[in-house]
C-alpha cells in the first residue's frame, strides 16, 4: 500500500513541476535556467516545512509522508534537470552563468528549507 502513496504523489508533483517551471521560465526568458530554480527552491521550502511538522509536531500520518514528501515533493523537485541544465550552460561556454546557477539554487535552496523549517516552528 505504501507504493500507492507514493505513486499518487508523483503523479500530482510531475505535471506541478511542468506547469510551475515552464511559466516562471517563459516570464524570464531562455537565457537562464530560472524555471528549475524556482521548482528546487519552492521544493525545498516545502520538503523544509513538511519534514519538520512531521518530526518535530508529529502532524502528518507515515502515509502522508508517503504522499506529500516522497511522492509529490521527490517528482516536483528537479535536481536532475538542475545538473544538466548546468552542464548545458557549460558545454555552451556560459561559465559565470553555470556558476550561478549551481551557487543560488545551493544557496536558495538550503534557505528555503531553513525558512520552511520556521515556519513550520512559528505556526503553532
Amino acid at each position: 500500500m505504501s507504493y500507492f502513496y507514493v505513486v499518487a504523489g508523483a503523479v500530482a508533483g510531475a505535471p506541478l513541476r511542468y506547469f510551475l517551471g515552464s511559466r516562471v521560465q517563459e516570464a524570464v526568458g531562455a537565457n537562464f535556467p530560472a524555471g528549475t530554480m524556482f521548482v528546487n527552491v519552492t521544493g525545498c521550502f516545502f520538503i523544509g516545512l513538511l519534514a519538520t511538522l512531521a518530526e518535530e509536531r508529529d502532524l502528518l500520518s507515515r502515509e502522508a509522508r508517503l504522499l506529500l514528501i516522497t511522492g509529490l515533493l521527490g517528482s516536483y523537485t528537479t535536481f536532475s534537470a538542475f545538473g544538466y541544465e548546468t552542464l548545458e550552460l557549460l558545454r555552451d561556454n556560459l561559465v559565470l552563468r553555470a556558476m550561478l546557477n549551481v551557487v543560488a539554487s545551493c544557496a536558495l535552496g538550503v534557505a528555503a528549507a531553513w525558512f520552511g523549517m520556521i515556519a513550520a516552528r512559528a505556526s503553532g
